[in-house]
């Protein structure tokens, strides 16, 4: 039985962790901005698309002017591009604002009815794209790229219950396959696809015959290492907001999206932290992954403006008030590092994201690419 996207088990646990003591709450807090970026929103025509990017190009660092965190860097914006909507020219002047240390760029995508074979032909065409035109993501110590991932319509592994919105029942195969470091879609609900696991950060293992597969997985732990055939899925919090109660009975549901009708907020902030998503064994770290449709203008004006502003000067108070509590603005890939690190049994964050490097190295541009129904996958 499914309440706003929920099963009832994830009812209770939502429950129980809107009744943590905030006096218990971890010492270091990770935040990441992951944004499902989507100049095309709402069919815009080109000069629209490219006005909405160069606001954010032009306004970013001036909304994150003199705003630091507890190792004295900005904070940082991940946005996860839509391989449907790929146009060169936006993508370099993303690039642009990412390479002077803002942020990163991800893979995002919207499909319907797709095959493994087509998917798996677009990731590795996009990922190319990505590191070789525009010097976006990032080379393992194997040097294969590798990228972060966010499906659309929250639909991951074809989970839809209406079978809408993918189509491939081992799309978590073809993800870890062609080089997805880490799933960052849910938290979905109120939407039907979200996950039976909530507030976690775990492995979920590919069942090729079955959808969803993610619905339940191994938890990321202290002196662990991932399973072999495990794709890492990083989640934001989701909590009941109690102070906000629907027709003034039922609490609303808070599932980390920052929007013009819900800015983030101080209170918003005590109910991320009180989810507590952290790799077991390391419950001082806390993972707080929010995420946003930051092309959206009204969203823009949140993103860009006095709330989010506010957010970060809400944290430096905290900081400054308690010596114990430190704050890490972090990327989508900063983040996955971190859960790798706890894995590992590093204490200390700083060790990690002060040798972490910031940006891709430029490469030769290939061709441009039309395929995969990319209606504007030429030069502008």
């Amino acid at each position: 039985m499914l309440v706003r996207g929920l099963q009832l088990q994830s009812w209770a646990r939502l429950i129980r962790d809107s009744q943590r003591s905030a006096t218990r709450l971890p010492q270091h807090l990770f935040l990441c901005v992951a944004d499902h970026y989507e100049p095309d929103w709402g069919n815009a025509a080109e000069d629209l698309r490219q006005q909405r990017v160069e606001r954010w190009v032009r306004d970013y660092p001036r909304s994150v002017a003199g705003l630091a965190d507890s190792l004295g860097r900005p904070p940082q914006h991940t946005f996860f591009f839509p391989l449907e909507e790929y146009r060169p020219r936006l993508l370099d002047r993303l690039a642009g604002l990412c390479h002077r240390g803002f942020g990163e760029v991800e893979v995002h995508l919207h499909h319907d009815h797709d095959t493994s074979e087509q998917l798996r032909e677009k990731l590795e065409w996009f990922k190319q794209t990505l590191h070789r035109q525009h010097g976006l993501l990032h080379r393992d110590g194997r040097w294969e790229v590798r990228y972060g991932f966010i499906h659309g319509n929250w639909a991951l592994d074809n989970s839809h219950p209406h079978g809408r919105w993918c189509g491939v029942n081992d799309e978590l195969t073809i993800l870890r396959e062609t080089g997805c470091y880490a799933d960052f879609t849910m938290p979905a609900a109120p939407d039907p696809a979200q996950t039976r696991t909530i507030n976690s950060i775990y492995y979920a293992e590919d069942d090729p015959d079955r959808p969803k597969s993610h619905d339940v997985g191994l938890p990321a732990r202290v002196g662990s290492r991932p399973p072999a055939r495990g794709l890492l899925m990083i989640q934001g919090p989701l909590a009941l907001d109690w102070q906000d109660r629907k027709a003034g009975l039922l609490p609303r549901l808070e599932n980390a999206d920052l929007h013009a009708r819900r800015p983030p907020s101080a209170r918003r902030l005590d109910l991320w932290r009180r989810a507590a998503v952290h790799v077991q064994g390391r419950p001082e770290w806390t993972f707080i992954k929010l995420h946003t449709h930051g092309a959206k203008p009204a969203n823009a004006d949140v993103l860009l403006g006095p709330p989010m502003r506010d957010l970060h000067q809400e944290l430096a108070r905290r900081a400054r008030a308690d010596q114990d509590f430190r704050y890490y603005y972090v990327t989508a890939r900063e983040m996955a590092d971190l859960v790798h690190a706890a894995e590992q049994g590093v204490v200390d964050p700083r060790s990690v994201l002060e040798r972490t490097p910031r940006a891709a190295p430029a490469c030769r541009p290939p061709a441009s690419d039309e395929r995969f129904g990319c209606r504007h996958a030429t030069p502008a």
